[in-house]
């Protein structure tokens, strides 16, 4: 109730752990604190901030709009709102090298797991998309060198992702990822492969672990998380999975209430109040107050039936 009942630290360092294993890392992702929550519930690994779904809620196209501040204050909302390690997409770190340093440690204060910083040019685009665009491998070393430099908490992870696949090809992809890992990073992020068999080389080829996007409508193909684990990622992130389905039934009940003129239909598909104040811990709130204000006026709470006040 109120906060998370693990540490920002406590669950850096269990995320950089896991990373070391062999299993397979899922983190769905979370555009505000309330689906964060539902995915602790629902036993994922983490929860991921994608910016392509950040965007979305503000009603932008994910062309590198967000400002820092944006994305770390919804940052600190999810970190508050759960005991999952949060992974957050910083797009290229928001400027030059120096940038991207200190939003590494703006979202360290904000309670981030980790980040990603990507090898794209300003302005970005959505990594499936064509016409990307990337900088000079020396120039993202860059990037990475001063993010990593930046850290205050050795566990805070810091991925590396390389949108060359599209642009390189897959060895010139490689190439880069394992200059990003000498850079500092320790997580390998490489966008828009085709599928498990390009993962299962990539994994075979660079010394850190490996991050998966399956975004759905994309280059990617849709793999399960068995086959994941098996070609050797370890993190596999659904971006904007959450984002997907709230919007769809949204959209399906708004042009029902417009038709029929009335929500009775669609009671069924609503989450209802007394589930709500589940997820929320809306009796602990009322409890806890209630608490607060008998002790602030000198009394104690009763004692359960049966007890001793001794």
């Amino acid at each position: 109730m109120l906060e998370t009942n693990r540490s920002a630290s406590e669950r850096r360092a269990d995320f950089k752990t896991a990373l070391s294993t062999s299993r397979l890392l899922r983190f769905p992702g979370a555009f505000n604190g309330l689906v964060a929550r539902l995915v602790a519930e629902a036993g994922f690994e983490g929860t991921y901030l994608s910016g392509a779904a950040l965007s979305a809620s503000l009603a932008l196209p994910d062309l590198g709009l967000t400002t820092l501040s944006e994305v770390t204050q919804r940052t600190a909302e999810i970190a508050r709102a759960c005991d999952l390690p949060v992974l957050v997409d910083a797009d290229t770190g928001f400027g030059e090298p120096l940038n991207a340093a200190r939003t590494v440690q703006l979202l360290e204060d904000a309670g981030a797991a980790g980040c990603h910083i990507e090898d794209q040019v300003n302005p970005k685009r959505c990594g499936h998309l064509d016409g990307k665009q990337v900088v000079s491998r020396a120039e993202m070393v860059t990037r990475i060198a001063a993010a990593s430099a930046a850290r205050r908490d050795a566990n805070f992870v810091l991925c590396a992702r390389t949108d060359a696949r599209a642009i390189e090809g897959l060895d010139g992809a490689i190439e880069r990822a394992k200059a990003y890992v000498d850079a500092g990073a320790d997580l390998i992020f490489p966008e828009a492969l085709t599928g498990p068999a390009e993962f299962e080389t990539f994994a075979a080829a660079v010394r850190a672990p490996i991050l998966a996007n399956m975004t759905e409508f994309g280059k990617s193909e849709l793999s399960d998380a068995s086959t994941l684990e098996a070609a050797g990622v370890r993190v596999v992130i659904y971006p904007v999975t959450t984002l997907r389905l709230a919007m769809g039934a949204v959209e399906r009940g708004l042009r029902e209430l417009a038709s029929a003129g009335t929500q009775v239909s669609l009671i069924g598909e609503m989450q209802t109040r007394a589930r709500l104040y589940e997820v929320l811990d809306y009796d602990a709130y009322g409890a806890f107050d209630a608490e607060v204000y008998r002790r602030s006026r000198g009394e104690t709470s009763e004692p359960e039936e049966g007890s001793s006040s001794e």
